[in-house]
């Protein structure tokens, strides 16, 4: 079986592995320090903190919006838990909007018309390494004096007119997850762009206490300031993306280059109609995260899921619309509430993209994919 995400770990990640292992093993070690200086750096970004997760930087960002019960938050259907689950922990109310059809991210015209008097962020996602058309939510989120926190798990290297991604918004959470392009295990980072609330995230993230100020020297001794938790990963693990980021560009031209022979490869099928290639606006440059196709019908994608399994090929489908789970028909929603993220989640099949396919693995796909049609 081609498996759908295989991360590359190399003796790279396995030598900074070994040496942190040797040291200091618990959180904001040198490996941590090294680590989110280079993120930054790849991504032009300061007031950057690495998290045992996505979702615990996700909750870190909806502490920092200081939440009253049933303020609003207004985010995709389309999208993982994690997205939802932030801010139902801070006790605030969902509205689910849609998705627009090119991209698959959140539409800003359907979340505009969902703002009302109590609505406090707003908070898209960047599918599949494409950027959400986050100008069109900053004019929103200006006009009403709302928060945007940007889940961009998916886009850690891409850009939005040549800005990296997330870094517009309020808050940006980045996953490190095993199936992501760049791999710790579990872990990820929150982005801060108001330097002010960055002491603030510190605290929460260490427990409510000013740790991470004693260990810079800062202060003498550190005692508990506040509210908080532990979100901060091991130095081990943050050897493990330290090593993942000194290969960033290789990581990342892998990935291109599987996503852009999957994208010529199959254009024949999208010319005869059998199905939809992903769309990158020009606005956008991806980091090859998801290559994903729309097919013309569930059926159809089910049939072509079930085919690609018995070629050995891991395709899998995606994200279940929020809305229509149990927790969100728990809140009112019901089938036909949002029928662009319903008719695209029924369609759409990702196929494998991990560094290391090999060429023959690609060929198989592809050839597999024809064949079926």
């Amino acid at each position: 079986m081609i498996p759908f995400c295989k991360p590359s770990i190399t003796e790279v990640e396995q030598e900074y592995i070994s040496k942190a292992a040797s040291d200091r093993i618990c959180g904001d070690g040198p490996f941590t320090e090294l680590a989110t200086s280079l993120l930054s750096e790849k991504l032009g970004l300061k007031n950057i903190l690495l998290t045992t997760s996505c979702t615990h930087a996700l909750e870190l960002s909806a502490m920092l919006c200081d939440l009253n019960d049933n303020d609003e938050v207004i985010l995709p259907s389309f999208t993982f838990s994690s997205t939802a689950n932030a801010f139902l922990l801070r006790n605030a109310s969902l509205k689910f909007c849609d998705i627009e059809p090119l991209t698959l991210n959140a539409d800003p015209g359907h979340m505009a018309s969902l703002v009302t008097g109590k609505t406090r962020v707003l908070a898209p996602i960047d599918y599949a390494g494409v950027s959400c058309d986050i100008d069109a939510i900053r004019k929103i989120a200006d006009a009403h004096n709302l928060l945007i926190v940007q889940d961009s798990a998916q886009s850690i290297g891409s850009l939005y007119k040549g800005r990296s991604a997330g870094s517009d918004a309020d808050f940006a959470c980045f996953s490190f997850h095993e199936t992501k392009n760049y791999v710790m295990g579990e872990g990820g980072a929150v982005y801060i762009k108001d330097a002010a609330l960055f002491n603030r995230c510190e605290i929460l993230r260490e427990k409510g206490t000013d740790r991470s100020r004693f260990y810079r020297g800062e202060v003498d001794k550190y005692t508990w300031q506040s509210v908080g938790s532990s979100f901060l990963p091991s130095d081990i693990l943050a050897a493990m993306l330290y090593g993942q980021l000194t290969r960033f560009d290789e990581i990342m031209d892998k990935r291109m280059d599987i996503w852009n022979f999957f994208n010529e490869s199959l254009k024949e099928l999208e010319v005869s109609g059998e199905m939809r290639l992903p769309v990158i606006p020009d606005s956008c440059s991806h980091n090859a995260h998801i290559f994903y196709i729309l097919l013309n019908s569930e059926k159809q994608r089910d049939g072509l899921l079930a085919f690609l399994r018995t070629k050995g090929v891991g395709a899998v489908f995606h994200y279940i619309p929020l809305h229509l789970g149990p927790a969100g028909r728990n809140m009112g929603y019901k089938k036909g509430d949002l029928p662009v993220t319903e008719d695209f989640s029924s369609r759409l099949l990702r196929l494998p993209v991990f560094p290391d396919m090999t060429a023959e693995q690609k060929d198989h796909i592809v050839r597999s994919v024809r064949e079926y049609f």
